[in-house]
């Protein structure tokens, strides 16, 4: 008889190993996405190809994003055969080379991931440009990091730039087999970083 007493305690230990099984499973799942995340990010910036990406003028009326800096690039548009064919929000290839003025450009685009060794970016299509052919293109590294306590000020920092034609700014961009990470922006080569770091300084001593 104390045999049957133990086969009616056995199912209820069986659930519980099982649910404990499953609880362990998720919390490794859940830790694998954002570790597996930073990891292809640091392979990028570590064995990707590194490309400046100039960028154009903001709308200084344009809401500033809670911590992110908003860029807008300067070589975001691509004529394309028949603008018809490609709808807001397709995803699409575009193949990235170095201009003579030393900034990405755009070499191609496709529906297709390139055969050839060209790197290339994953992005979306924009919108259709005017009565021409073109249509822009929307990157995936359009928004830049910074601190809480310093974003607002990057932002004007950034807007500013934009507005002074003597200055140039360009987002630093690292690209691997389709994977592109911003890695930093910079106003005549100096990071935005440290150029908010100086001016915060500077305020904080002439009050």
């Amino acid at each position: 008889m104390p045999t049957i007493g133990c086969l009616k305690n056995e199912k209820p230990m069986i659930n519980k190993k099982t649910q404990i099984v499953l609880f362990v499973l998720v919390a490794l799942a859940q830790l694998y996405v954002p570790a597996k995340m930073i990891w292809d990010q640091e392979d990028v910036l570590k064995n990707g190809s590194e490309y400046k990406f100039k960028t154009d003028p903001v709308d200084p009326n344009d809401p500033f994003r809670g911590k992110y800096i908003t860029l807008s690039f300067d070589n975001n548009t691509f004529e394309v055969k028949n603008k018809m064919d490609w709808q807001r929000g397709d995803e699409i290839y575009v193949s990235i080379t170095n201009g003579s003025d030393g900034f990405a450009k755009i070499a191609s685009i496709s529906k297709e991931k390139p055969e050839n060794n060209q790197d290339y970016v994953k992005a979306k299509v924009g919108f259709a440009i005017g009565k021409g052919s073109k249509i822009s293109i929307d990157y995936p590294f359009d928004t830049y990091y910074m601190e809480e306590s310093k974003a607002y000020d990057a932002e004007l920092t950034y807007q500013r730039s934009q507005l002074d034609s003597t200055q140039i700014t360009f987002a630093l961009v690292h690209i691997k087999n389709g994977k592109a990470v911003l890695k930093n922006v910079l106003i005549d080569g100096v990071p935005i970083r440290e150029i908010v770091k100086k001016e915060h300084l500077k305020n904080e001593s002439e009050k």
